[in-house]
């Protein structure tokens, strides 16, 4: 039995229970948790959560109280920050929280830190730091910039998937959609300049689809996304239907678009149970070139793939091999899904563990590093 059975869990962010990448992985980590017998409670301020504290929500005026804090996290026994205390999209609200964990136990998950953006470029006192926290990366980019630009060791823990496809849902949500036959390109990410919708536009024109955003525009960008989203050319679709949830977009949707400025490719993933191959950022189809250490050392396999669109984005064609689709999804289930992810107990429970947490067996026995 877990030595973690019965002890209680908080995760907080901005905002949770929502279609944005932090609340659909932040609940991958709920549920993995509570397979190791550990009570969660999920605390923010805006989407819905367990515990809402409307002064944690990004657009707060006013960071939260110490006793909003206490009343919602006293009684836990570890507190995981989901990129509150990475990104300083509200630095008081992030300062706040900090300031109360000091001294307990704490996760602290960045899915963004401050040198990624050219606004916060020039912070060089975030993320903040306490002994008794331990961090957590997406990647391994991430991992070893955090370590040289501010001195702090962390774990790099890729995200999983939901392994609970709802096919039946298919028709249904794309009926609520309004689609008919032509293939649905899902972008299931934030509405900010640097998630390339652009791109995932011109992969849905390449293959002649209708192109859905179910993320919220934020950072500005309300308006520059209504001009790109019209020099598009393509039907497009928005947000979630009231009752559709991410299993449900996922099974209606023909391919998936996760491109990004920050990172080293654009991508879109067509046949949608292939595999992750820069796992913690996007997945990626490559023609001839050196896989990162996850697919490469998980054997995830690629077809060949064709060049669409602004920034070099590719497409893997409409009907992939079936027989490559199992293969990659072993794969995936194996290294990336809910059961690989509760190896969470190793971080929570204070044992030394490798920085390469997250990945394939022949990575975490090749790597010789471990945090105490």
């Amino acid at each position: 039995m877990s030595n973690l059975f019965g002890r209680r869990a908080a995760i907080l962010s901005y905002r949770l229970g929502m279609a944005d990448g932090v609340s659909v992985t932040a609940a991958q980590w709920g549920r993995a948790l509570r397979r190791l017998g550990v009570r969660v409670r999920t605390v923010a301020g805006d989407g819905r959560p367990d515990v809402l504290i409307r002064s944690l929500a990004l657009e707060s005026r006013r960071p939260p109280r110490r006793r909003e804090l206490a009343a919602a996290l006293d009684d836990v026994d570890v507190v995981v920050v989901d990129n509150v205390c990475s990104l300083p999209m509200n630095q008081g609200v992030g300062e706040a929280v900090a300031e109360y964990l000091q001294g307990r136990p704490a996760v602290l998950r960045h899915h963004d830190l401050p040198w990624e953006r050219e606004k916060y470029a020039g912070l060089t006192t975030w993320p903040p730091h306490d002994p008794s926290w331990r961090h957590v990366t997406i990647n391994e980019m991430a991992r070893h910039a955090l370590e040289e630009r501010r001195g702090i060791a962390a774990t790099t823990i890729y995200h999983g998937f939901d392994e609970r496809p709802c096919p039946e849902q298919r028709d249904a949500v794309r009926r609520r959609l309004k689609v008919g036959d032509e293939p649905l390109v899902l972008q299931p990410t934030r509405a900010i300049a640097r998630k390339g919708i652009e791109i995932g536009l011109a992969a849905t024109a390449a293959v002649g689809g209708t192109y859905w955003l179910t993320g919220p525009a934020e950072d500005g960008y309300q308006a520059e996304l209504r001009a790109v989203l019209g020099a598009g050319g393509v039907p497009v679709r928005r947000r979630l239907p009231f009752g559709v949830q991410m299993p449900g977009a996922y099974a209606a949707c023909a391919a998936v678009a996760l491109p990004s400025r920050c990172r080293r490719a654009a991508v879109v993933v067509g046949g949608i149970r292939a595999a992750p191959d820069r796992v913690g950022a996007a997945p990626q189809a490559h023609r001839g070139r050196r896989l990162p250490g996850g697919a490469r050392a998980g054997g995830v396999r690629f077809p060949l793939v064709r060049r669409v669109g602004p920034l070099d984005a590719e497409v893997v064609p409409r009907r992939s091999d079936p027989s490559l689709l199992d293969h990659n999804e072993a794969i995936a289930k194996a290294h990336f899904g809910i059961d690989a992810l509760a190896r969470l107990e190793l971080l929570l429970s204070g044992a030394p563990i490798c920085a390469h947490f997250g990945a394939p067996e022949q990575d975490v026995a090749a790597c010789g590093c471990l945090i105490a």
